[in-house]
């Protein structure tokens, strides 16, 4: 099982500046459908098709995650198109929808995720350790740090969802 360790920060507007002067360089931008399966505790189970919006590819995905806040267990691996229908067919759940953007600031990877269901961005930097993540000072932009803070999570924005559309 591999570890998961991120920090994640409430953004509150995409850096069109830093952008244009090229210290942010987008790299790609994902199409997210994401479906949680089962959720107890600091446990997830859950699905998603992720389309590539620059070469249409789509892939599917089954992951498990166990944990909260900066370091989390994580097991991920593709699955089939067949399998994911049939999966998300039986489940009958709203997905959580979300365009990821990848993008290379300073020479560290960053995502930042655009919700459509929710008035929500957030981005996410992942560390190779968890002295790293501690260490980091991210800068004012990044806006405000919600690593542990639950009323964030997809697993809960995803709760809200289900309960909004029954």
């Amino acid at each position: 099982m591999s570890l998961e360790i991120e920090r994640k920060f409430l953004l509150r507007e995409i850096p069109q500046a830093l952008i244009e002067e090229g210290q942010l360089q987008l790299k790609s931008e994902h199409r997210i459908e994401q479906t949680y399966l089962a959720l107890a505790g600091d446990q997830e189970l859950r699905v998603r098709r992720i389309r590539d919006l620059a070469t249409e590819e789509i892939t599917y995905t089954h992951t498990f995650k166990k944990g909260h806040g900066l370091l989390r267990e994580e097991i991920e691996y593709e699955i089939s198109k067949e399998i994911y229908e049939q999966i998300t067919r039986i489940h009958q759940s709203v997905p959580l929808t979300k365009n990821r953007v990848t993008a290379d600031w300073s020479g560290r990877i960053i995502e930042i995720d655009l919700y459509d269901q929710i008035d929500l961005m957030v981005l996410e930097v992942e560390f190779s350790s968890e002295e790293e993540a501690t260490q980091f000072i991210p800068p004012v932009w990044f806006g405000l740090d919600i690593s542990t803070n639950k009323e964030y999570s997809n697993k809960k924005v995803w709760k809200e969802l289900q309960e909004r559309t029954v």
